[in-house]
């Protein structure tokens, strides 16, 4: 397997160093995620901007992480999924919503159930949802520019899913919590996987 570098600013091309001087000061440390993402800068720029867009858009924060979660899921990222029940909790995701996306159950909330059915047609399907999946997600109360607001956030969590499983990277240390601890039902994640012959 592969090793990659959980860079520092010590380490970091230099690139990402001012990025992760940036990431510090805002989460009061350099996630690992970051410091794996900071081997490209350009990688660690895109996750850092489209990360930042998706706080200034329409969606509530609450139905952000509905939407986060449901990828993370969805893609079997432990990591991430640990990470987003930390931040669900912190903007008041109710613990039924939390509980519903991390073992796959109905939301008992019907707008947050209808984004995440919307989220998982677009991922199920690579985004040829089709009309009839559109028409739902609008009914159900949302915008034109939530449609493109999920797909922001698909794009975001695509990029630190896949680097997740590319990397194997490790969890933070708070991650290990039982609280937040997530394996995926599906046998998914890599580090459970052995390494082909």
């Amino acid at each position: 397997m592969s090793q990659f570098t959980i860079h520092d600013q010590s380490t970091a091309p230099e690139g990402s160093r001012q990025l992760l001087t940036q990431t510090e000061a805002s989460w009061g440390f350099i996630p690992k995620l970051h410091g794996v993402l900071a081997e490209s800068p350009v990688a660690l720029e895109a996750y850092d901007t489209l990360f930042g867009l998706v706080a200034r858009g329409s969606l509530s924060p609450v139905e952000q992480q509905v939407v986060f979660q449901t990828a993370n899921v969805f893609h079997g990222c432990e990591y991430c999924t640990a990470g987003h029940t930390f931040l669900s909790r912190q903007v008041g995701v109710p613990e039924q919503v939390i509980s519903a996306l991390r073992e796959s159950k109905p939301i008992d909330d019907a707008r947050l159930q209808a984004l995440r059915a919307f989220t998982e047609t677009v991922l199920e399907d690579r985004g040829v949802a089709g009309d009839e999946a559109v028409n739902r997600f609008l009914s159900a109360g949302f915008t034109k520019a939530q449609l493109l607001e999920v797909v922001i956030i698909v794009a975001t969590k695509t990029i630190s899913n896949y680097t997740n499983h590319l990397t194997h990277m490790p969890l933070e240390d708070f991650m290990y919590a039982e609280e937040l601890r997530w394996h995926d039902p599906l046998g998914r994640t890599p580090r459970q996987q052995a390494e082909p012959a």
